[in-house]
């Protein structure tokens, strides 16, 4: 398992302005040749903003096998992405389409335009030049941005060309941030795009039940794309 910082950490770019992806690729071939992978590809987690990341690397970049993504867009989102000669813009967005409820808390679901319309469609990631395997966890109460639309439009693109069916897995009453079992709900906080709290959603009993099934459904994915399905250990991105 490698945990990579992609910004805000020690010698990276302090802001998400722009994002290469030859540092992402340098990352791949560091785990693809270390010593303890299985091979021949590796695995790849993302969550919200690096959910689009992970798209963007199994797009672009050799030795992905399976990518499970978590409640990510299917659209470059929040910055300028590079990969030699190649630049997706970032997804444009509305900040009238926020709301604010009593307590001040900003709900930005709908502030993301549709990557499917008009010039949006230049921040689309080019997920029918992937080799890998999908698995795609939602939380149906998602505030942060409409996480079914962009699976359910995943699944879409890739059989239009001729790709294997991602797996889809929605849960009812869970939020964004769906992390690791029993990890306390974070239904808002602080947005440091925004600049003020946001609602993230959840369900608290919904919301923990989902982190638990998750964990699993995301552990039986990578043992059926990276080996041995009897054995979850070893080791991969």
């Amino acid at each position: 398992m490698l945990a990579l910082a992609y910004y805000a950490y020690e010698d990276l770019p302090k802001s998400m302005n722009e994002f290469h992806l030859e540092y992402f690729e340098e990352a791949v071939n560091y785990v693809l040749k270390h010593p303890k992978i299985k091979g021949p590809g590796i695995g790849l987690l993302g969550h919200s903003k690096g959910g689009d990341l992970c798209l963007s690397i199994a797009s672009f970049l050799k030795g992905v096998t399976a990518t499970a993504i978590v409640n990510g867009s299917i659209a470059n989102v929040g910055a300028i992405l590079r990969y030699k000669d190649i630049t997706i813009p970032p997804l444009g967005f509305d900040l009238k389409r926020i709301k604010i409820d009593q307590t001040g808390t900003a709900d930005i679901v709908d502030v993301l335009n549709n990557p499917l319309e008009g010039s949006n469609r230049q921040s689309l990631i080019p997920l029918e030049k992937a080799e890998s395997h999908f698995l795609f966890i939602v939380g149906k109460d998602d505030h942060n941005w409409k996480s079914e639309f962009f699976a359910t439009e995943a699944s879409n693109c890739l059989q239009a060309h001729g790709k294997e069916k991602p797996e889809i897995i929605c849960y009812p009453g869970a939020g964004h941030y769906i992390e690791p079992p029993y990890f306390p709900l974070c239904p808002a906080s602080m947005h440091f795009l925004v600049g003020r709290p946001v609602i993230w959603g959840g369900e608290p009993k919904a919301h923990a039940a989902a982190q638990v099934d998750a964990w699993q459904q995301i552990r039986t994915f990578y043992h059926k794309h990276l080996g041995d399905e009897q054995d979850g250990r070893q080791n991969k991105l």
